[in-house]
């Protein structure tokens, strides 16, 4: 398969050591630009906030996400790391207010998301500008390698989902700071260890992730969109939205994400039953 964007050999060794890869050129500045105002668009017509479902698989409701997830630009470097059958097991658009005090804590993705392997890359595609100021996405490099003891923090400040957070202390000392203009993404592995801190600047930290992983890999319980290649796990496929926002689609959507919340719910229960099980010495 010729991959027009696709990454070198030296490049693919060092995700592969690192679990991270940052920045990455996808989209000129005013084309992110471009996405970011059909974002806010609709969220003017939302009271100036998309309702956090929206937000979830936002593809499924928006052509042009739907297009961006499935955009060769960003594709090609994943079918790079992944091989050539690719699944997107989910989308999110990510918003850190100017100001707030949301803050995404240490945590490992892949932690509840309940795959048959914690195999994939997610692609962080900046929308605004994303540096230490506007609370950038900061990671260990090398910790994809081993599965960490999570807890529920109970946080509502915490962004993630599920309130998640690693429960031993973290050495920072190596972190990356993965630094992205609008246009840019940077690539990590399911487990590699990340967090971000709180937004100080003058303008939002807007971010649209998508999350890869090859095909043969089961979501058991859920929907993925087949993005390239074979379904080689036969697992049920997503389809794009018809337009924007409509109802067909909003049906649809809301059952996926059902599910969805469901397989995340099953894995995070067997995560924190599992570490209660364990020893204090294990933790």
């Amino acid at each position: 398969m010729s991959l027009p964007y696709g990454l070198d050999p030296i490049t693919c060794s060092d995700f592969k050591r690192d679990g991270v890869l940052c920045p990455i050129d996808v989209m000129p500045e005013d084309e992110a630009s471009t996405v970011r105002a059909r974002i806010e668009v609709l969220e003017a017509r939302s009271h100036g906030r998309l309702s956090g479902l929206a937000r979830v698989k936002p593809h499924l409701l928006m052509p042009f996400l739907w297009d961006v997830v499935h955009d060769p630009r960003i594709v090609d470097p994943v079918t790079s790391l992944l091989g050539p059958d690719i699944y997107c097991i989910g989308s999110s658009i990510i918003d850190k207010p100017a100001g707030s005090d949301s803050y995404v804590a240490w945590h490992q993705d892949a932690t509840f998301w309940g795959l048959s392997a914690a195999e994939g890359a997610t692609a962080w595609l900046a929308l605004s500008a994303a540096n230490s100021e506007s609370g950038c996405m900061e990671a260990i490099p090398g910790t994809h390698t081993l599965q960490m003891e999570h807890l529920d923090t109970g946080d509502a400040r915490n962004m993630l989902g599920a309130r998640e957070a690693v429960r031993q202390e973290i050495d920072r000392s190596s972190a990356r700071v993965l630094v992205l203009q609008p246009g840019q993404m940077s690539l990590h592995h399911p487990l590699i260890l990340h967090g971000s801190g709180r937004n100080v600047a003058a303008d939002r930290r807007l971010g649209f992730v998508i999350r890869y992983v090859p095909a043969c890999i089961r979501q058991e319980g859920a929907t993925v969109t087949l993005v390239r290649g074979r379904n080689l796990s036969d697992m049920p496929l997503e389809v794009a939205p018809e337009d924007e926002m409509g109802p067909a689609a909003l049906s649809r959507h809301a059952d996926i994400i059902r599910c969805a919340g469901g397989v995340i719910r099953r894995a995070k229960e067997a995560h924190l039953a599992a570490a209660a099980q364990r020893p204090e010495t294990e933790t």
